[in-house]
């Protein structure tokens, strides 16, 4: 090989590939021991060097010294060629590797070059990626041809190939549009301190600002809306909401809640809940339509936030302390102390730490896991009772149909307007037990209970809905 030509080419390679020169000299000295070893043994102790001023190629086989001319002629000058080319592939991956590894959950922007129907590949400088259908925002189309943005959310070898995986449902997705249409957020003015999302439907952005002279949530969301209307329009419609980011929980919950009113905040610090009081008529509001504002708000504050009317706390304070104090072990002083801690159902006792059990009540450790027992015995019981309620009540469901379709005018339809699973959007919305039904089970109450005596399910902890 001559000297100058292997000189230009590392040039070129260095130009085009953006690969560091000093690592397409290593590849190729790799390249030609690799080769040479198969031409002489792989047990040959065999060191090849490239000169990187002149290009000049020198080699030693042990004490030997292989002069060019004779180290080409052994070598072979295709077979070294195939293994340099590897090689400078293999660097090129490198490369790309580590650029883009350096942006993962950063925003790129790329063109799609095919639509298949479980991903969307994406062309990428130097690189096709893949947006898979799970990281696509529901609902949203593309087109061969179409830019789309979003984040690197994986980057992967895969033999001499590079493996990118977009994002567009990520948080760091929301956060990267934030930075690039607000500049005070790109300028560190204002601070995102939390985000909750589900894609597609709705998001929470919990924004500070140490200055008191900006508002932050004036900022974000911009002359008549400007700013936060260009990120809704590439998050496909999804609703944003703008929190005012408050250390105090007592500040921060209700305003994550918004637009509901909330009465009052009451902290279960042992639990890690709030129990968040509102109005009858803000119930379903604070709610959300499927559960999305109070699982929402759950998330951004990193609380379960389990919202009720005045009334149904009253109810369940009541419940639960006769359920706890009908346990064994548990007195009225041990069952008083466990409900103002926030423990309110056989579930909750039966997830206790041990140790904060018996420091309450002072407990052994026997007495303890006596006590925890039956709670979960309760709890399991409850559950049953609750699932086979809901299985009766399908069945009833399907019988008042098959009726119905025989033209029996004498059965209740299935449909009736008791039935919130039956509802129309518009209807759901106005309805308590419609976001309740989403916001979770109601079947551990402490105090034993009928399947038509079970409390109510608006006020289960958001935490435990299935996204």
């Amino acid at each position: 090989m001559n000297p100058d030509e292997l000189l230009r080419i590392v040039d070129v390679i260095h130009r085009d590939k953006s690969i560091d020169k000093e690592v397409i000299f290593q590849s190729i000295e790799a390249a030609l021991v690799s080769v040479a070893r198969k031409r002489f043994g792989e047990d040959e102790d065999i060191t090849i060097t490239i000169d990187r001023r002149d290009g000049t190629i020198t080699g030693r086989r042990g004490e030997e010294v292989l002069d060019p001319a004779q180290l080409a002629a052994r070598i072979g000058a295709q077979a070294a060629k195939q293994v340099i080319i590897q090689k400078i592939r293999e660097a090129e991956r490198d490369a790309l590797f580590d650029e883009y590894n350096d942006q993962i959950n950063q925003l790129v922007s790329g063109t799609v070059q095919k639509v298949e129907p479980r991903a969307v590949i994406v062309a990428l400088p130097g690189v096709e990626a893949i947006l898979p259908r799970s990281e696509q925002i529901p609902g949203e189309s593309y087109q061969p041809g179409g830019r789309v943005r979003a984040v690197v959310a994986e980057v992967s070898k895969q033999g001499i190939r590079l493996r990118v995986v977009l994002s567009r449902t990520r948080i760091s997705f929301v956060a990267r549009l934030f930075e690039q249409e607000i500049p005070e957020i790109a300028e560190g003015v204002i601070e995102i301190k939390s985000i909750a999302r589900e894609p597609g439907y709705r998001s929470k952005v919990g924004v500070y600002s140490a200055d008191s002279r900006v508002d932050c949530v004036g900022a974000c969301v911009g002359v008549r809306g400007n700013r936060i209307r260009n990120i809704v329009e590439e998050l496909a419609g999804e609703r944003i909401d703008i929190v005012r980011w408050d250390d105090d929980l007592l500040t921060l919950i209700p305003n994550a809640l918004q637009p509901a009113k909330v009465e009052e905040v009451i902290l279960c610090q042992m639990m890690g809940r709030a129990i968040v009081l509102v109005p009858e008529d803000q119930l379903s509001l604070a709610i959300g339509k499927w559960g999305h504002n109070v699982r929402l708000a759950s998330k951004l504050v990193g609380w379960d936030i389990e919202i009720m009317t005045r009334q149904e706390l009253d109810e369940q304070l009541e419940q639960a302390l006769m359920g706890f104090a009908s346990l064994e072990g548990v007195t009225e002083e041990l069952a008083d102390r466990l409900v103002s801690e926030g423990f309110l159902s056989y579930e909750d006792l039966s997830v206790i730490e041990p140790e904060d059990l018996m420091e309450m009540g002072g407990l052994t450790e026997e007495q303890v896991n006596h006590i925890v027992a039956q709670a979960e015995a309760k709890a399991e019981e409850a559950s049953q009772i609750a699932a086979e309620e809901r299985r009766k009540q399908r069945q009833r469901e399907r019988e008042a149909a098959a009726a119905a379709a025989e033209g029996d005018t004498g059965l209740a339809p299935p449909g009736n307007a008791t039935d919130p699973s039956h509802l129309d959007e518009q209807d759901e919305a106005s309805l308590p037990e419609d976001a309740a039904e989403v916001h979770g089970e109601a079947a551990d109450s402490p105090a034993d209970q009928t399947p038509s005596e079970e409390r109510n399910p608006a006020s289960a902890t958001a935490a435990r809905e299935e996204d």
